[in-house]
């Protein structure tokens, strides 16, 4: 059996036109709980792009060359000894620990608590757009006291990885009284033909309306801010009772330190400078949410099997419709770049782009 495989790594901190198309050995199974998966299908997040470029540089020493990618999709390969849930043959999706990181290639590795069953109506190219994005909605719509039934919600970007699964969660299983979103005018009658019929009550063209002018003051539950402009919407907030939680402006170094992406054996810190750099910039927006009555958090995913299996659920249910925009194929890797570059400048088009694997001989 070959002992080598395929992956998109980065040899050095770089934007995506710096991305190789490399050989490397096929991680193996080292823990009793590990499970092997022969990828097929890995999607793209910011993080994904952001990282490889050396956002996190200054607290997180890497090595080289650099695998990339914490989405994938694809089939059991192998299993350790104490391994319960999965066997080989069995067909699953997971948002990889940073110490399983690498989903841009032909095989992964991580323990089994990360990993859950991939929605049986789904194709593996599907299901790989969900983890990253699907799970963070899912957290972050949880965040509001007393649930959402009823409430007004404010999703910027409905149609983009994140918003796109924030939108339809938040109206078909939270029961958001009122979900709201932004996209550019070619967009705007894409939002229920791609979402689902009755998903979004408000479509908002951000090129000709602002967010601020349209919406009435003092109505939204939740901002669910994706797009970093937080602190633009405070006056749509409800008074004591909103709640903005961003996953684009910066974290508190508290936040950060505690964040998946800090999880690896050698116990990276953030620096002095950045903690004081990054907990002023949280004190602040904290503080001017203060002075609205709104209260502001910064979130970061929390990568887990239960909440991938409970989106698992929901796919199967049909409350949950993936959104693949582009599909890539992973050995192109021209294509793979210009992708790539695309989120990197913030760019992502509609939706998740996903690469597609070819099987491995």
């Amino acid at each position: 059996m070959a002992t080598d495989m395929l992956a998109v790594t980065a040899p050095a901190f770089t934007d995506p036109s710096g991305y190789e198309l490399s050989k490397l050995p096929r991680p193996v199974i080292s823990g009793e709980a590990d499970v092997m998966i022969r990828v097929l299908a890995a999607s793209i997040n910011p993080v994904d792009v952001k990282k490889a470029a050396g956002a996190f540089k200054l607290a997180m020493p890497e090595r080289f060359p650099y695998k990339i990618g914490y989405d994938a999709a694809g089939i059991v390969e192998a299993i350790g000894g104490q391994v319960t849930r999965f066997k080989a043959g069995d067909e699953v999706f997971v948002r990889l620990p940073e110490v399983g990181r690498g989903s841009w290639s032909e095989y992964v590795v991580c323990p089994e608590s990360y990993i859950a069953f991939k929605p049986r109506n789904l194709s593996f190219t599907e299901a790989a757009s969900l983890p990253l994005a699907g799970v963070t909605a899912l957290q972050v719509l949880r965040q509001y006291q007393g649930g959402l039934e009823g409430k007004t919600v404010f999703v910027p970007a409905g149609l983009s990885g994140t918003g796109a699964y924030a939108c339809q969660l938040a109206k078909n299983v939270f029961r958001a009284g009122k979900v709201i979103t932004t996209v550019s005018t070619s967009k705007v009658a894409k939002v229920a033909e791609l979402l689902g019929e009755g998903v979004v009550d408000q479509v908002i063209d951000y090129t000709k309306d602002s967010p601020t002018k349209v919406i009435a003051p003092r109505s939204v539950d939740l901002l669910f801010d994706t797009t970093g402009q937080a602190m633009q919407f405070l006056s749509l907030m409800v008074p004591s009772t909103g709640l903005i939680v961003s996953i684009s402006t910066t974290p508190s170094s508290a936040t950060l330190q505690s964040a998946s992406v800090m999880q690896r054996p050698d116990n990276p810190h953030v620096p002095l400078l950045g903690r004081l750099l990054l907990d002023t910039m949280d004190a602040l927006r904290r503080l001017r949410a203060w002075r609205w009555s709104v209260t502001y958090m910064y979130w970061f995913l929390k990568p887990n099997g239960e909440d991938l299996t409970a989106l698992s659920g929901f796919a199967e249910e049909g409350k949950l419709l993936p959104l693949v925009g582009t599909r890539v194929s992973l050995e192109d890797i021209e294509k793979v770049r210009e992708a790539c570059m695309l989120s990197y400048r913030g760019k992502g088009g509609i939706g998740k782009t996903v690469f597609e694997v070819s099987p491995a001989n």
